[in-house]
């Protein structure tokens, strides 16, 4: 709606005092137009001399239209860069600043913002910011001084300390006057680049953050190399995917990435190292955080007890140090993860790749964008050419005159001339006897000069110009092989011309080969696994019950009824089972009633699928005890869940809790007044399947129970725990991602081979992290495992193979097993029981190369590990490769089906009975010993439940 619609459409009272809406100018003079009044007429007010009323406009078309076009020029003017150029207008107008006042040498920055503010009407504080931002990113500007610091966040030096001059690269890919588009500045007096004519994909390089009215841009920075490679393989017609590159390092997951359109998300970690088992050292800091800012986090997450740290040390100086310092028995993978989980070691970035295209903000992709300005360039460059090419043809075309004009003595014609007109009449009567135009008729043996263009008056004049002392030395040979190089130069660019693709292409790695030393990509992409709070919160309270009074929680310390059952974190949920067979789920609070009666609580893991309950209860209604085994998964919080029949009077007498799904077997010793004549048996947990938490159980005995005693702890039911390695994310799973290492029980243990001549056996947890880049054999330890090795010893550059078995037991302790002199190098390893090798060798010093198949178990026997092993015999070894992998694969064992309940087979009613030999008729006497006797008589005194009679 523009003025004269707001103003058209005016609210006015009929005489009913109805509010209408007049739709036209028209219709409100209509409605407003006043009726005859009878009464008198108010007075005038009278105002003093000069003063007037001012005219009054409504709020809502100011608003509508000053707004508009206020949040129009913050977007076009001031936050969102264009697709030409990749750059903001304050950017633009300090390069060009820059550009004006370039001589070579460095300026200071103040000199360079008051040159700037001719151009950028919004104060230095802006242009200054802007400046330094560009000087960060050390692309466009060389700087001097301190310029500050992005992984620190310390700021730059006052503008007065530090100097800055564009770089090489600015100048030769930013910066072209012929070809670049130009406009007034805002106060008219002088002119500006409406773009720069840069031929190089600078938005996607540098990356760009703006916030406008509505509207916001977040691109990431990229890797220079990376996007030299890409613009080729869009001129070339293949197929691109980009990633972000970090000044700062550290590591990306660009899994949903999505091109950095609206709605993708990338996360970035910190690179973090294990220097020793009390400390880690954080190497890289994700983009957009800074040294102080992450160190401030760890402190704060650890006065949340959300970490167990001892002390964080900034060690930082050229290279990012930070040390986090642990106490004496904390994990330092577990404290890896929570330092992703709880600080600014892991962030997320929303980018929203927002461009201005055609005086109008879009949301593009990276790629998209890329395409974009590589066809730019494409433009660009063969603009230039053309530029190029007219400017030869103009030094050929004078060049080709000044020639005849000298040559043929033309200028000798000219001295009896008078007049100006007749001078220039006589030399373009001199000049056409040796040139034609290009498209004139030739006639025949026509030797003249073919001209692209024809003469013109200019250049007579120019001829005219031309000293006598530079006609008395010409030479006629340096002028045809300057005219000969210009035709050269001409036809070379007329090819570029042709093919301009490949004159792009070459373009393209000029600039890789030219300014991509140093630039490689320092961000490393990885897939991160989630890291779940719950799993790494540190255990900082003790969980207290209160088994008569039915309170748990970790506030219950003075108590004194309350004992401590474990350690627990404030993220962590519990599971109390009660006397009466039901249980609850709740969130761990400082004080909570689960219900009196309790017989058991503990932390609860839904995901935990090993840890199986045995329970053995007594019907309340039947008097029958069962036993039962289950798992508890799929729980709704705090809904109250029932482990037997439900009746009243049913009560547990006898539950454990197996992390391993063990079984066990128990004692189970009648009441006296039961009727049964043996009141002692044992039971075995091990014979009952494990089922959900709702099974009713199978029947233990029909008699009341006394008491119940623990006998054997059996072992676990489910066997060993199926391990998998994903070497994407380097850390141990039972999901089933990555390659399978086998079952593992208790005792089992896994074998780590460094490519540093070390190996290390460690137990199977979930929470390490494996240095995957620097392992050469992981699997499981076997008693039969065997470490077949070739090395090279350091001081005798000799090759060694070496077999042995790992003798030592400790735990998480590296030992070298190759020679520890330095230069020392571990070629390959392998644990397969006949590995063999590929040698390339020479037998003396004026052999021939060779290859040799080496079997490693024929060539060596198993001796210690700390042997030297067996020395290669060549005069050189130029290299090994094993011909076998690592080992066997371990097998999976079949997955169980589920079975129902046992039943008797019984024979089909058709099957006839299968005959049977007669029995022998007994005619003599029987001999029955005593112990038969004795046998007989235990067997009648046995309770029938005994007997697996129900």
């Amino acid at each position: 709606m523009d003025a004269e619609d707001a103003a058209a459409a005016q609210s006015v009272v009929s005489e009913a005092g109805e509010l209408l809406l007049a739709e036209s100018s028209d219709e409100v003079h209509t409605v407003t137009e006043p009726e005859a009044v009878t009464e008198e007429a108010e007075e005038e007010p009278k105002f003093a001399p000069g003063e007037t009323i001012h005219d009054v406009a409504t709020v809502n078309g100011m608003y509508q239209n000053w707004f508009l076009d206020y949040a129009s020029y913050v977007i076009l003017e001031r936050a969102v860069p264009a697709i030409e150029d990749g750059l903001k207008p304050v950017q633009r107008r300090i390069l060009h600043a820059m550009k004006e006042m370039d001589d070579g040498r460095f300026n200071k920055v103040a000199n360079v913002i008051g040159q700037t503010m001719q151009y950028h009407p919004h104060g230095d504080a802006s242009i200054g910011d802007a400046m330094v931002n560009l000087g960060q990113k050390d692309l466009l500007i060389e700087t001097q001084g301190n310029w500050g610091d992005i992984r620190t966040g310390d700021g730059a030096a006052a503008p007065r300390y530090i100097e800055a001059r564009l770089s090489k690269f600015a100048l030769d890919v930013v910066f072209n006057p012929d070809i670049t588009e130009w406009q007034m500045s805002y106060d008219g007096r002088k002119r500006e680049p409406t773009t720069l004519p840069v031929k190089f994909p600078l938005l996607l390089a540098q990356g760009v953050e703006g916030i406008a009215v509505g509207l916001s841009t977040k691109i990431m920075p990229h890797n220079f190399r990376e996007l030299c490679k890409a613009s080729i393989d869009v001129l070339r017609g293949k197929d691109i995917q980009l990633f972000p590159d970090f000044p700062t390092g550290g590591l990306c997951d660009v899994s949903n990435y999505n091109g950095g359109l609206r709605g993708a998300k990338i996360r970035l970690r910190a690179t973090i190292e294990k220097a020793d088992k009390t400390m880690l050292v954080i190497r890289d800091i994700p983009y957009g955080t800074t040294t102080t800012a992450l160190m401030e986090s760890i402190v704060k997450a650890s006065e949340a007890n959300k970490i167990k740290i001892k002390k964080v040390v900034d060690n930082t100086a050229a290279q990012v140090e930070i040390q986090v310092h642990l106490p004496t028995g904390v994990s330092p993978d577990l404290t890896m993860d929570a330092l992703y989980a709880f600080t600014d070691c892991e962030i997320s970035i929303s980018p929203n790749t927002c461009v201005i295209i055609e005086d109008k903000p879009r949301f593009v992709g990276v790629e998209d964008m890329l395409r974009l300005s590589t066809q730019k360039t494409l433009r660009l460059l063969e603009r230039e050419l053309e530029i190029r090419q007219d400017e030869l043809q103009e030094k050929w075309h004078s060049a080709s005159l000044e020639k005849i004009f000298i040559e043929n003595r033309i200028y000798r014609k000219i001295e009896e001339c008078e007049t100006w007109e007749e001078i220039l009449q006589t030399i373009d009567a001199g000049l056409k006897k040796f040139v034609r135009i290009e498209g004139e008729k030739s006639k025949a043996n026509d030797t003249r000069i073919v001209l692209r263009r024809a003469i013109t008056e200019e250049d007579l004049t120019r001829l005219t110009e031309i000293r006598i002392k530079r006609i008395s030395k010409y030479d006629g040979f340096k002028a045809e092989e300057f005219i000969l190089k210009l035709e050269a130069e001409l036809a070379e660019v007329a090819d570029h011309l042709v093919n301009l693709t490949r004159y792009a292409i070459n373009y393209f790695e000029g600039l890789l080969k030219k300014y991509g030393t140093g630039r490689e990509r320092k961000t490393q992409l990885r897939t991160f696994d989630v890291v779940t709070a719950q799993k790494v919160a540190v255990a900082n309270q003790k969980l207290y019950v209160n088994y008569q009074d039915g309170f748990v929680g970790y506030g219950l310390k003075k108590d004194e009824k309350a004992v401590t059952v474990c350690d627990c974190s404030d993220l962590d949920d519990i599971i109390a089972i009660r006397r009466d067979g039901t249980f609850v789920v709740s969130k761990i609070a400082e004080k909570t009633f689960v219900g009196k009666d309790i017989l058991h609580v503990g932390v609860y893991n839904k995901n935990d699928d090993r840890l199986v309950y045995n329970m053995i209860y007594q019907d309340g209604t039947s008097g029958i005890s069962f036993a039962k085994r289950f798992l508890v998964t799929g729980i709704t919080r705090d809904k109250v869940y029932d482990l037997t029949k439900g009746t009243k009077g049913t009560k547990v007498l006898y539950l454990t809790a197996n992390p391993n799904s063990e079984s066990e077997i128990v004692s189970v010793q009648l009441s006296d007044k039961a009727p049964a004549r043996v009141k002692l048996f044992d039971f075995d947990f091990a014979e009952l399947a494990i089922k959900g938490k709702g099974s009713m159980g199978n029947i233990v005995t029909k008699q009341p129970i006394k008491k119940i005693k623990q006998e054997v702890l059996g072992d676990s039911t489910l066997g060993g725990r199926e391990v998998f390695f994903d070497n994407v994310v380097g850390r141990l799973n039972h999901a089933g991602h990555g390659r399978y290492l086998g079952a593992f029980d208790t005792e089992h243990t896994i074998l780590v081979v460094y490519k540093d001549g070390t190996y290390e056996v460690r137990a199977p947890e979930l929470m390490h992290h494996f240095d995957v880049p620097n392992i050469m054999v992981l699997r499981k330890l076997e008693a039969d495992t065997v470490i077949s090795c070739v090395y090279v010893e350091g001081e005798s550059k000799t090759h060694y193979v070496k077999r042995f078995k790992v003798e030592t037991s400790t735990l998480d302790k590296r030992f070298i097993f190759i020679s520890e002199t330095k230069g020392s190098k571990l070629v390959c390893a392998t644990c397969h029981p006949e590995p063999q090798a590929e040698v390339k060798l020479q037998r003396d010093k004026k052999a021939d190369k060779e290859n040799e198949h080496l079997h490693l178990h024929e060539f060596i026997d198993v001796k210690g590990w700390k042997a030297m092993g067996n020395k290669l015999n060549y005069f050189k070894v130029h290299g090994v490769a094993l011909l076998t992998d690592e080992g066997p694969e371990p097998q999976r064992r079949e997955v169980a089906k589920k079975r129902g309940p046992a039943t008797i087979p019984r024979p089909s009613a058709a099957a006839s009975p299968p005959e049977q030999a007669p029995l022998p008729e007994l005619t003599g006497p029987v001999d029955i010993s005593e112990a038969d006797i004795a046998q007989a008589q235990a067997v009648l005194k046995t309770p029938k439940s005994q007997l697996k009679l129900f």
